[in-house]
């Protein structure tokens, strides 16, 4: 019997080792990677391009459609490990989605499925332009292509991009070094007037949005950091610890083209009109994003004004220094502060809006100058509105030496005794040092007929601690004070943007 039972025991381990083996042996089934959408005119043809990866050896597969009909063109070779599957779509005459959808077969039986999206539109499909790396010779972008970025694209120095009005622009997905963005080195220019009829809009792939259309219909104010966003390098002067230049936050460090400042302080990186930046701010390594628009060391000659950033997921705008004066800027849905300003910011911005939503941070983070170098750059704002819509979060923080101008100001719409902050610090004797607090005691953080009804300011102490900060608080009330402004330009300014055509901003 004991004979037997080994004899039974050792038939079922070879059994299972057997079965074990067997397993082993065969690979996964096949991996399929769809277009991100495919822009299909009504009643024309398109193909849909799948990527396979097929470990058991490709054997067949099957297509499907909705919204038109879809037929085989090309697919690998029997037995192959990878390669293209190629399917024709045929629209049908109904503008809005479709869809194909493929099975791959292997050869041991295995199946997978994908799908890809299909825009089923009335205009006529652009072609689509792919730019990546450097631009190293002068280029004029036109409204009908629309062009994909693949990856971080750097206009050079000595070298001008011009967009015309209406252009598309598309940012590819991906993160780290693989993140698109649209870059303007030190010494570069671009030239993007667009009109209110027809805004440059730089976006993601997934937006299936076309040339003269106002948005498109795959993404919403929930959808950020789909691409990276715009970033503009200039030679203005910067206020950096230890150094008159830096390299920019939101670009790999190893990014040689990635610095800013200097001493020119009229510098000219180009024109910047009627441009909408949606759906950015992807990020670039250990939580650092990209903003819609990064503006590092940008200098007077610029001219940037009539500018949306809609639903990116770090900061709107965020001034690292320079001067460049910038009017007329809606921000809205954004995932940290409207307006961040750094790095004694000289310049200018004149009519401005922040509308809150959801998870966000601060309407204002200003702060000061970090170094000695320039450190005496002042900034302006004038003629906003900061919308809380509920937020939490405190409308304003104006710290680490913040120095500079807040005027005709309207802050609204924010849970009730919400604060605007001000940074204070003490030294062992409890006198004030160098701090936001410091500068509007003594007439450099002025303020001027704001209107924060139902909140309160508050001084707290960023470093060292101190009974006198309620003390502080109470002397700050009676400079940061008014309850009558009006606030950003009409409503009707920021018509041409996709928070207007989606009813988000009043």
């Amino acid at each position: 019997m004991k004979k037997f039972f080994s004899i039974l025991v050792i038939a079922s381990a070879m059994v299972a080792f057997v079965s074990c083996k067997e397993d082993e042996a065969t690979p996964d089934g096949p991996t399929i990677t769809a277009p991100a959408i495919t822009n299909a005119q009504v009643n024309s043809s398109a193909d849909i391009t799948f990527n396979v990866t097929v470990p058991g050896g490709f054997k067949s597969y099957e297509v499907s459609a909705t919204g038109g009909t879809a037929t085989k063109k090309s697919e690998p070779s029997a037995g192959a490990a990878s390669g293209e599957i190629v399917v024709t779509y045929a629209a049908d005459a109904t503008p809005g989605a479709g869809a194909v959808t493929i099975a791959v077969t292997d050869s041991n039986n295995k199946t997978e499925t994908e799908t890809a999206a299909i825009n089923k539109t009335e205009l006529p499909v652009p072609d689509v332009i792919v730019v990546s790396g450097l631009v190293e010779a002068n280029q004029t972008w036109t409204a009908d292509n629309i062009y994909e970025l693949a990856g971080r694209v750097i206009v050079s120095e000595g070298v001008t991009l011009t967009i015309e009005p209406g252009t598309v622009v598309k940012g590819r997905e991906g993160q780290g070094i693989n993140a698109s963005a649209l870059m303007i080195a030190r010494g570069g220019k671009l030239n993007a007037v667009g009109t209110a009829q027809d805004p440059i809009i730089m976006t993601s792939v997934l937006d299936d949005i076309m040339p003269g259309e106002a948005q498109g219909s795959t993404l919403t104010e929930n959808d950020k950091g789909k691409w990276g966003g715009l970033v503009v390098l200039g030679k203005a002067p910067i206020s950096y610890s230890g150094a008159t230049e830096a390299q920019i936050e939101g670009v790999p460090a190893d990014e040689a083209l990635g610095l800013y400042g200097g001493d020119v302080a009229d510098d000219n990186s180009g024109t910047i009109q009627f441009v909408s930046i949606r759906h950015g701010g992807t990020e670039i390594s250990g939580g650092s994003e990209i903003n819609g628009l990064t503006l590092g060391g940008v200098g007077s000659g610029t001219v940037i004004s009539d500018i949306e950033i809609f639903a990116n997921v770090d900061d709107g705008v965020e001034f690292f220094g320079g001067s460049v004066n910038v009017s007329n800027i809606l921000i809205s849905y954004q995932g940290d502060d409207g307006v961040d300003i750094d790095q004694a910011y000289a310049g200018t911005v004149d009519g401005f809006m922040v509308i809150h939503s959801g998870d966000t941070d601060k309407g204002l983070e200003i702060d000061g100058p970090e170094g000695t170098d320039n450190a005496d750059g002042k900034f302006t704002l004038k003629n906003g509105t900061i919308t809380g819509n509920g937020n939490i979060a405190n409308p304003a923080d104006f710290k680490s030496k913040a120095q500079g101008t807040v005027e005709n100001v309207i802050f609204k719409g924010y849970d009730a005794g919400q604060k605007i902050k001000i940074a204070a610090s003490y030294d062992v004797g409890c006198a004030s040092t160098a701090n936001a607090y410091k500068n509007l005691v003594d007439g450099n953080l002025v303020f001027t007929n704001l209107n924060f009804t139902g909140y309160t300011v508050d001084v707290y102490a960023s470093s060292g601690t101190c009974d006198t900060a309620t003390d502080d608080t109470t002397a700050a009330g009676l400079v940061v004070s008014g309850d009558t402004a009006t606030g950003a330009p009409a409503i009707s300014t920021w018509s041409w943007t996709v928070s207007a055509a989606k009813s988000l901003i009043d």
